[in-house]
């Protein structure tokens, strides 16, 4: 296999990781966007977006007992936005340099 051939693969891996957290982290992201806009949570997007978001930071979002609501999703979802974010797009830079 050639060196540009190892370099295109590894470039569409990097691309795919890098893309799979910007959608986890912008699901999230979403999420808290609603919830701060209030919006009714009977709606099926509402819905879909909060079981999505809350079972992607399942390990966060209850990280920190903050007593005001809002400011406690922000941190607690955006940790985990954060983390993904993080460990995604330092992997893909990671993989394109295989």
């Amino acid at each position: 296999m050639s060196v540009d051939a190892r370099r295109s693969g590894a470039g569409r891996a990097a691309l795919a990781v890098q893309l799979a957290a910007d959608l986890m982290a912008g699901i999230i992201g979403l999420w808290v966007l609603l919830y701060l806009l209030d919006a009714n949570p009977s709606n099926d997007l509402v819905t879909v977006l909060h079981d999505a978001a809350r079972w992607l930071a399942g390990w966060s979002h209850d990280l920190f007992s903050i007593s005001t609501d809002w400011v406690r999703v922000v941190v607690n979802y955006g940790i985990a936005a954060v983390v993904y974010l993080a460990i995604g797009h330092t992997l893909a830079v990671r993989l394109r340099r295989v």
